[in-house]
């Protein structure tokens, strides 16, 4: 039965069930901005999500009419160099944990995701966004250009759709959004939750083990040299098809039943 396990004041609400992990942001009275106390829950979790072996996949949401309007700028006007420090050094963390995590993380998003919330967007691994959502990365309007937003945006999308995005601070349609590759599907605002579980079916009917071992070697080689990233994948690839996944998988499909996983 999924119970929450964080309280409101941390601003998440986190729930797990049949080897799912789902997090709320639960500030909707602020429009679930990311305020400091919200970073450090989500770290928080994180830290426990990748740790439980239980946990197969993360879905991200927003309470409310959005998924994340950004950082809570209430909290941020008057601080000192260091606190800010501290501010955008929590929320990189925090951010960077995503594509750290053992288990595939997908956003699920609804209204806007601006700024910070664009950014979160950007980080995880995958995204489905409701057909009226925006994505926006306002803050030249405010005279705080987004840059951390910004490394994991130009990592999703095409440089000059993110400059683009950077420079005018316009929001872009989830059409949009999807064209250049900042989300996976675009759906009607009724069938979000299950075009979402749709794909969280698919991962849990996966070996774990694989989709760890894959997810790490994805991120690890993404940037590399075409002829650094392939010696690292035949490592990886040997390495695979020695587990008991692998042979099992490879049997399963020769005798055409489904695989047993055992995760070794």
């Amino acid at each position: 039965m999924e119970k929450p396990v964080s309280d409101r004041d941390e601003g998440i609400v986190l729930s797990m069930a049949a080897g799912v992990c789902r997090i709320m942001l639960n500030r909707p009275e602020r429009r679930n901005a990311l305020s400091l106390s919200l970073m450090e829950a989500l770290d928080a979790a994180f830290t426990r999500i990748a740790d439980d072996p239980s946990i197969r996949v993360v879905v991200i949401s927003g309470a409310g009419p959005v998924f994340c309007a950004g950082h809570d700028l209430s909290e941020m006007t008057g601080l000192g160099e260091d606190e800010y420090q501290q501010l955008f050094s929590l929320c990189s963390r925090m951010m960077q944990a995503i594509r750290r995590l053992p288990q595939p993380v997908i956003a699920q998003v609804h209204g806007i995701a601006t700024a910070a919330g664009c950014q979160l967007v950007a980080a995880c691994d995958l995204a489905v966004a409701a057909s009226d959502a925006k994505f926006a990365t306002p803050g030249v309007k405010i005279g705080l250009f987004c840059t951390t937003p910004m490394v994991p945006l130009v990592r999703s999308v095409p440089p000059k759709v993110a400059m683009e995005m950077l420079l005018t601070g316009q929001p872009i349609s989830a059409d949009r959004a999807l064209a250049a590759g900042l989300v996976n599907q675009v759906v009607p605002a009724s069938e979000l939750d299950s075009a979402v579980e749709r794909i969280v079916q698919a991962i849990l009917a996966t070996s774990p083990l694989v989709v760890r071992m894959g997810k790490q070697a994805f991120y690890r080689q993404l940037h590399w040299s075409e002829a650094d990233a392939y010696d690292d994948a035949v490592v990886v690839m040997t390495r695979n098809s020695l587990c008991n996944d692998a042979q099992e998988g490879m049997t399963a499909f020769l005798q055409k039943r489904p695989p047993q996983w055992t995760g070794t």
